[in-house]
């Protein structure tokens, strides 16, 4: 991603920027939140030690030749930073391969007793099973007597701001604190999604590019079961990380898990779990774990198999601040720059359902960039209050 003089590439080189935090002290706190959820042997304990030093003060380092992907590593850029600090290199290539490391330091590729276990599964199943889900879940109830559209309009919201939705659904257009001048919801395309999924037209295909697991998996699911029922496409591809990655990103795995939750519950919920369980093996409800969505390039650098599954959907929809990072570049760019123009690589229309999580920010007018600066400094950027619902048809 070369830099360019009005967007440059985002890395963590400038401390007291976000990116050097992630870097310094967020990245050391999950390697030690890893160490401690499970009774790893001395060996494998020691090497975390080990990666928390290199990570803080060392250079980035090579897969070893057993790893099974180091070839796809390799044409993806290592070959180029091996040897250089994680702050000098773009930020989103240095954090994604952080999580590589991280997985070969627990033995998750490895054979052994480790292999395919996610170091972070303890977390997700601590949130997906936590009384607060029952409450939310049990809140479906009152949603069924709606109409199809405001069902639609809530559960869209649901999958916008995920476990901070309230499942209450209570039709409001954020799930922060909104003002005239910094409202929660700073772009809202939703009428121009909903004119690209119309009811009833059931030869249609939605590409979901998934964010988290747990609280915010469950949103997107309800989402997908409604537009199932309700005829706005026939068919969904679910679009998943083929392996444990940034902590809470959503695996095959991680989908049965929420699966299995929601038919477990009382209700509406186990009605859309049970739905969601038959289009899974009916085949209207596809699960997609390319490689590319563990990659640390933009997805303007997509394979060409990945660009003709888009090219083909009626709708791609993007879930939350990584995915959107890599669907626009991972730039500072200036915050009225189009989306339209950003994301012009992009083989089909397209949507982005987000919660601001980093700096990168595209697609507001300028009035709305100046009001939010002089309420909250920079850090609207970053706090997760605000969100984005962006279309391109």
């Amino acid at each position: 991603m070369p830099d360019t003089p009005h967007a440059p590439v985002l890395r963590a080189d400038r401390p007291g920027s976000f990116p050097h935090s992630v870097l310094a002290e967020r990245h050391p706190a999950i390697i030690r939140q890893v160490r401690d959820s499970f009774p790893y042997d001395p060996g494998v304990r020691a090497a975390l030690e080990a990666l928390l030093d290199r990570c803080l003060d060392g250079v980035i380092e090579p897969l070893p030749a057993h790893a099974p992907d180091r070839d796809r590593w390799l044409a993806w850029g290592l070959g180029t930073y091996t040897g250089r600090s994680w702050f000098d290199v773009p930020w989103l290539w240095a954090e994604s391969y952080f999580y590589r490391l991280l997985l070969q330091t627990v033995g998750y590729f490895d054979d052994g007793p480790w292999r395919g276990i996610d170091p972070f599964r303890p977390a997700k199943r601590a949130e997906l099973d936590a009384p607060e889900t029952d409450e939310e879940l049990a809140a479906l109830d009152a949603l069924t007597g709606r109409a199809p559209d405001e069902q639609a309009t809530a559960l869209l919201h649901g999958s916008l701001w995920g476990n901070r939705a309230d499942l209450s659904f209570r039709l409001q257009t954020g799930a922060g604190a909104t003002s005239d001048a910094a409202p929660a919801l700073l772009a809202d395309d939703s009428a121009a999604l909903w004119k690209l999924l119309p009811p009833g037209r059931a030869d249609g295909t939605l590409c979901l590019v998934a964010d988290n697991a747990g609280r915010e998996l469950v949103p997107d699911l309800l989402l997908v079961s409604h537009l199932l029922a309700h005829g706005h496409v026939g068919r969904v591809v679910l679009h998943v990380k083929p392996h444990p990655y940034y902590v809470s990103d959503a695996t095959t795995a991680d989908v049965l898990d929420a699966l299995r939750r929601l038919t477990a519950a009382p209700g509406t919920a186990a009605a859309h779990g049970r739905r969601l369980w038959d289009a899974m093996t009916g085949g209207s409800l596809v699960v997609r774990a390319h490689p590319f969505s563990a990659g640390p390039l933009p997805y303007e650098e997509m394979p060409d198999d990945l660009r003709a599954e888009f090219a083909a959907a009626t709708l791609t929809v993007f879930k939350g601040d990584l995915n959107y990072r890599r669907l626009v570049g991972d730039r500072l760019w200036p915050a009225t720059t189009p989306f339209a123009d950003v994301t012009a690589h992009f083989p089909g229309p397209l949507a982005a359902l987000r919660t601001l999580k980093s700096d990168v920010i595209t697609g507001l007018d300028a009035a709305t960039e100046k009001a939010l600066d002089a309420a909250e400094g920079r850090s609207w950027r970053t706090s997760g209050t605000h969100a984005l619902i962006q279309v391109r048809g």
